[in-house]
């Protein structure tokens, strides 16, 4: 049977019934909003690769979190950049440190607001890797304790979830027993398990402040080229104590992240990077692409692969395009 009895075009011609028959939906609860946090007073300095974001000072960033949560985003994702760097990356490990600071003043003000702090050290330490250097290479074991220390100083602070981005292995494992034996057990572990060596984080490295001295990073994050080798570190993920799995970058990636979540079954984030963002904006920005209708579709394509929550710096101007319907 097809057509003219099959007409598809029936469930396609009334705006109406495209509501009623959609498969996907794209809502504010599935939005996080990364944020970069540095010291200071008063201080909203632009990042020129990620257009209408802002290194911003503790206070300028609790107004924006304030704000955000007004627009109902449910979550913020803290980047830090320390006054001060040093070889393993010391202003994470403190009570005093860029983050800590933040968070203690995040949660004051905008208790309701879910807040995750990022665990690495390539924004803390002075030769820009996510560990402790040795005999020129990332030492992997080394970095695990300080890794342990660091989501606790995070935890203590009022972080109400752990995202490891460092890609050492057993750094779930060490994250987890390190909270449950600090009276943390009911904080969960967002894990970057698919973390891949990708050339979409340049505008980041800016934002951040954590190009690599020498070398790069490709001795930790994932080959681009593989993909069964991401679904093995998930799961590896998973049995060390993760609630929650994420893929990063989100476009390229996108079989991968259909796989995770559909194969494993576990609540599953996309990182829509910086370079993700800054391409379609410097797109749109030259007048070739409609700004609203691309970014909707873009993120819906990331929902319908999969994706429960999607990280992105288009979370403020998508949270009001979502509310206008």
């Amino acid at each position: 049977m097809g057509f003219p009895i099959i007409r598809s075009r029936r469930l396609r011609g009334d705006p109406n019934i495209r509501r009623l028959v959609r498969e996907t939906t794209l809502s504010v609860d599935n939005l996080i909003c990364p944020m970069f946090v540095r010291p200071g007073k008063g201080v909203r300095k632009p990042i020129e690769a990620i257009p209408g974001h802002f290194q911003m000072s503790v206070d300028v960033l609790v107004e924006e979190v304030r704000k955000l949560a007004e627009e109902r985003i449910p979550a913020v994702l803290l980047f830090g950049i320390p006054e001060k760097k040093d070889a393993i990356g010391s202003d994470a490990l403190s009570n005093h440190g860029i983050i800590a600071t933040a968070l203690r003043a995040i949660k004051k003000a905008s208790p309701d607001i879910l807040v995750i702090a990022d665990v690495c050290f390539c924004e803390y330490t002075d030769h820009g890797h996510c560990g402790v250097i040795r005999d020129g290479k990332v030492d992997n074991d080394a970095t695990l304790e300080n890794l342990g220390l660091q989501a606790i100083n995070f935890a203590r602070a009022g972080a109400d979830m752990i995202a490891p981005s460092d890609m050492m292995d057993g750094r779930v494992a060490k994250i987890r027993e390190g909270l449950d034996q600090t009276g943390f057990s009911e904080i969960p572990i967002m894990a970057y398990s698919a973390k891949y060596a990708s050339s979409y984080y340049g505008p980041f490295r800016e934002a951040a402040e954590s190009a690599p001295r020498f070398g790069d990073r490709r001795g930790y994050q994932i080959d681009p080229a593989n993909s069964d080798e991401a679904l093995r570190d998930s799961a590896l993920d998973i049995e060390e104590g993760a609630d929650i799995l994420m893929v990063k970058p989100a476009l390229p990636y996108l079989d991968v992240l259909y796989r995770i979540r559909h194969e494993l079954g576990y609540p599953t984030a996309a990182y829509s990077v910086s370079g993700e963002y800054s391409m379609l904006k410097a797109a749109v920005e030259r007048g070739w692409m409609d700004e609203k209708g691309v970014v909707l579709e873009t993120m819906t394509s990331i929902k319908r692969a999969g994706a429960d929550m999607i990280i992105t710096y288009w979370a403020p101007q998508l949270a009001n395009w979502l509310r206008e319907g």
